[in-house]
């Protein structure tokens, strides 16, 4: 198999571009606004979110890359179609948890999102196995903050 690092390149890109969009709403507000929240006991520390997003966004860019490459395959399109409306939600996520401080939207927004990337999962394992099970750290992650997300709501 050959890689076409261009292509690579250009898909990692592109993913961890969403999670740098994402961190200029949520750098602002966590020294005041996040950090006066009340928080749930199995909350992470601040400091594990940057390298668990960065990974994540790696896997999905190699996810991108491989329904890229396989484009022509049966169902490439339209599961590039749900990846690109996942990637979409992520980003939206932070702008409405974090710009718009609104826990409860984002709980909304965060369950869209779930579906969303459960559809991108099972449209990907149709082109590729390996694409698929690529997402899965990502919606366990996701499903994680979606608790998390559902308790910020609660408590404040």
């Amino acid at each position: 198999m050959r890689i076409d690092f261009i292509k690579l390149i250009l898909s990692l890109i592109i993913c961890q571009l969403v999670g740098v969009l994402g961190s200029l709403f949520t750098a602002p507000a966590i020294p005041k606004w996040y950090a006066s929240l009340q928080k749930p006991s199995f909350t992470p520390p601040s400091w594990l979110f940057s390298p668990v997003w960065i990974f994540l966004f790696v896997l999905m860019g190699v996810t991108l890359y491989i329904l890229w490459e396989d484009y022509s395959k049966r169902g490439a399109k339209i599961a590039l179609i749900f990846f690109s409306a996942q990637l979409l939600l992520n980003l939206m996520w932070s702008v409405i948890f974090f710009g718009l401080k609104s826990p409860m939207a984002a709980f909304i927004e965060i369950i869209v999102l779930l579906l969303a990337i459960s559809l991108t999962i099972l449209k990907s394992l149709q082109v590729s196995k390996a694409a698929g099970y690529l997402l899965l750290p990502y919606i366990i992650w996701v499903s994680f903050a979606a608790v998390l997300n559902y308790f910020f709501w609660k408590l404040n």
